[in-house]
């Protein structure tokens, strides 16, 4: 008779740091995060988050918590979120690999390839449901829609639904909210002022559709996802990644945070005929996903797979610094960066349900936060900042971690 041993997993339910299986990467074997998040986690306040520290070759990865609280599901790296708004970076890199190969340039008015950009109408005022317009002087190019200089509103009419109070009233296809942004009236004249869009967003995905024959979402598969093995993110979760999905909670001071069903701008069902992709904000991911997205952009452009998806030239001239015109802030092609590039330059960007992440390609530094908030302040913020600069100031690199690790072993 053969006995078969079996193994118990015992999951400890509020708090663990964890070391990823990845390639490129060591465990730190520090805490900075768990010594912030546990009390929060102990007084439920946060029911459930995700940070992942690295640099150079060295990670700490802390899953604190809960995916879903009522269900003591623990959250984890391969449970999908909704990104939001991270969805813009994604864009940005598929324009900036038609830039590099020729295709299209920053500069080229969107009409070239979206000919209901030729005319545009700047809106003036609007008094007694009477709107006065005058016609745009300057031409939109490809950078101002990627970098909300367009003038655009946040969402098309089509996707409000201003009669309930706001959000989304049902998305559209991306060729369709194009054509309906070029024939609104937009906010200023393209190039002279910053303005937070969506929509511009969504005319640049519309681009690379007239530039390279296909479906946004496909091309960004073909060209992002498949290449970096970011096999679980895409518009449409399945029915069996929505069960494990992280649950939205809203803050609560000194009380447990409390679960929404949804929130106004994203509307259940998830994954039905009425969900269209949205360059601006759409698409879902996982903890382990996201970092394959951001790890090669803090390579330049290389994939920690080795697979090579932009040239470095490309990253460091229109990703990781600004591409709007001076005393305009900083922001390059769907992500945030700084207007002078400098060895303590990050570049990045975050999601309405709290996500965050961002990148320091010279040090090779990385900071990603994943959390599904549905409102209230994120009273540990500062105490992360605190621990994200112990973790960086730390001297870890490799060796040490090594030589840290050999000497546990001996004891």
């Amino acid at each position: 008779m053969i006995m078969k041993k079996t193994t118990l997993l015992i999951i400890l339910a509020g708090l663990t740091c964890l070391s990823l299986p990845a390639q490129a990467q060591k465990d730190s074997k520090t805490t900075y995060a768990k010594e912030v998040l546990q009390p929060y986690v102990d007084n439920g306040q946060l029911a459930g988050a995700i940070s992942v520290f690295y640099k150079d070759g060295v990670q700490e990865t802390c899953l604190a918590g809960y995916a879903d609280v009522a269900k003591k599901r623990p959250i984890r790296m391969d449970n999908v979120f909704m990104q939001c708004s991270q969805t813009k970076g994604f864009c940005g890199v598929t324009i900036a690999k038609l830039v590099e190969e020729g295709k299209i340039s920053l500069d080229d008015p969107v009409s070239k390839y979206l000919p209901e950009f030729k005319e545009l109408w700047v809106l003036d005022e609007e008094k007694d449901g009477v709107k006065t317009l005058h016609k745009a002087k300057n031409v939109l190019t490809i950078r101002m829609v990627l970098n909300h200089t367009g003038g655009f509103p946040f969402e098309i009419s089509a996707k409000r639904d201003d009669v309930r109070g706001g959000g989304w009233s049902g998305g559209a296809p991306i060729r369709q909210v194009a054509s309906i942004a070029a024939a609104s009236p937009i906010m200023f004249e393209p190039g002279t002022k910053e303005s937070y869009s969506n929509t511009g967003i969504d005319i640049g995905a519309a681009v690379v559709e007239a530039v390279t024959g296909m479906k946004w979402e496909q091309y960004l598969k073909q060209e992002v996802l498949d290449p970096l093995g970011m096999k679980s993110s895409w518009f449409w979760p399945t029915d069996k990644q929505i069960k494990k999905k992280i649950e939205l909670y809203e803050y609560k001071e000194n009380a447990p945070a409390v679960w929404r069903e949804e929130m106004g701008w994203q509307q259940r069902p998830y994954n039905d005929s009425h969900v269209f992709a949205s360059a601006g904000a759409g698409l879902w991911t996982t903890a382990s996903d996201q970092l394959k997205f951001y790890k090669m952009l803090m390579n330049l452009g290389v994939g920690d797979n080795g697979v090579r998806i932009l040239k470095e030239e490309t990253v460091k001239s229109i990703l990781a610094v600004t591409t709007r015109p001076e005393n305009m802030g900083g922001y390059s092609l769907g992500l945030t960066a700084p207007v002078k590039d400098s060895e303590d330059a990050w570049f990045g960007h975050g999601g309405a349900w709290g996500t965050n992440c961002s990148v320091n390609w010279h040090k090779k530094q990385l900071k990603l936060w994943v959390i599904q908030s549905a409102g209230g302040p994120q009273p540990w913020s500062a105490a992360m900042n605190e621990a994200a600069d112990k973790f960086f100031a730390a001297p870890l690199g490799k060796s040490s971690v090594d030589e840290y690790t050999g000497r546990i072993g001996e004891k």
